[in-house]
């Protein structure tokens, strides 16, 4: 009996410690000192369950019928001219982009993976172990299908290859092999390979626990053996970070994708690491930058960033949250500092002093257009805008 009772004891607590994630046979591609998210959630539910409807997680996906915005039963059509077409349809469980020519089906491209879910979504297509951008995307501000960023509103073109740059701000991982070592040195390598080939297996989609707080599988290993230590071990906790730190660990994929500032790729990026040792003199030159994509060296131009000393998007955003229509919530943080606010008079005027205390973004942080991204509707030669929110905190003229 007794031999049974420790027999009983040994395998659970083999069950216990064989492994961080659900799978005990996982192996993360990106090496041996990664868990896999799903392992964080054994101890971190909450933030894990939050995480999960945050976009950095949907930045990318599989492309699902529950993952892929837009219709495909009705305003489903592009128009390039009155021969030629591409038609959003559902065909058994896949989803495909269908090139028509005088009325015939001439091609099918399934929509393999998703790339966005806040403002817009652009999709890709796999072709011998490369993938390729679909000519439509679906845009929320125009709840209809558009051209996809810079390609032609009067000729389909499905050859222009997504390569792996793209992956590394929209994806944890993405390489043409798997890592199986621990090995600091293994695992760095696979990103620094030239074959811009891509295996499917490898990718890891959206920006997932270990992305932003680095490999966890000692960090695992440790709390499962001692799950009464509360103090973080062998992980990096953005409480540890300096502001700066704080500030590289955001910036190395919101510092715009300028390719000549760029010294080497992403992915071995680990929050601690000197974004300037990816990015030459990423704040440099132009001040123009783009509200897609650049929100670090917009938010540097700002007056409150600059007096502040340690503000960090941490100030404003929880990442594990997902707080983007709440304009009162982030209003709430412009009032911890501008608790004493004046406003002119004009303005006094014309909005309640309630409605400023609700909504500071509208006014200091407005909607602006794209000078780097724009779309066409089928049949309509104008150009729309591509608007997002600028991180530039100032004081913006009154719209007319």
């Amino acid at each position: 009996m007794e031999n049974l009772r420790s027999l009983f004891i040994l395998s659970f607590l083999a069950l216990l410690f064989s492994g961080c994630n659900h799978d005990s046979d996982y192996i993360d591609p990106r090496g041996t000192d990664y868990a896999g998210a799903e392992s964080c959630i054994q101890c971190h539910q909450s933030a894990y369950h939050s995480a999960l409807q945050n976009a950095h997680h949907k930045a990318t996906a599989p492309a699902s019928i529950e993952n892929v915005m837009g219709s495909f039963m009705s305003h489903n059509t592009f128009a390039y001219d009155q021969n030629t077409k591409l038609v959003m349809e559902k065909r058994g469980d896949s989803l495909y982009q269908v090139l028509y020519e005088n009325g015939k089906a001439v091609k099918a491209y399934r929509f393999d993976i998703v790339f966005g879910i806040k403002n817009a979504q652009t999709s890709v297509y796999w072709h011998n172990k490369n993938t390729y951008e679909l000519p439509v995307s679906y845009y929320k501000s125009a709840d209809a299908w558009a051209t996809s960023p810079g390609f032609s509103a009067t000729a389909p073109n499905f050859d222009r290859r997504v390569n792996k740059d793209c992956y590394e701000c929209h994806s944890s991982n993405a390489s043409n092999r798997i890592v199986t070592t621990n090995s600091a040195a293994n695992s760095s390598s696979v990103f620094m390979d030239m074959d811009d080939a891509i295996d499917s297996k490898t990718i890891v989609y959206g920006i997932d626990c270990e992305r932003c707080h680095g490999p966890a599988k000692k960090h695992v290993d440790y709390h499962l053996r001692f799950p009464d230590v509360k103090t973080a071990h062998d992980i990096a906790s953005f409480k540890s970070l300096s502001n700066q730190q704080k500030l590289d660990a955001c910036a190395i994929c919101h510092s715009g994708n300028d390719h000549r500032l760029k010294i080497k790729p992403r992915f071995p990026f680990r929050p601690g690491d000197k974004l300037s040792d990816y990015y030459r003199n990423p704040l440099s030159g132009t001040t123009d930058y783009d509200v897609h994509g650049n929100q670090n060296g917009l938010l540097a131009q700002s007056k409150c960033f600059m007096e502040s000393g340690t503000m960090n998007c941490t100030t404003c955003h929880n990442s594990h949250e997902n707080k983007v229509s709440n304009l009162a919530a982030y209003s709430k943080v412009c009032i911890s500092c501008h608790n004493n606010m004046s406003h002119a008079a004009p303005t006094i005027k014309t909005i309640s002093e309630n409605a400023l205390k609700q909504n500071c973004i509208d006014c200091h942080m407005p909607k602006q257009s794209s000078k780097a991204i724009g779309f066409q509707l089928s049949n309509d030669a104008k150009l729309s805008s591509y608007q997002l929110r600028t991180h530039k905190i100032a004081i913006y003229p009154a719209k007319k």
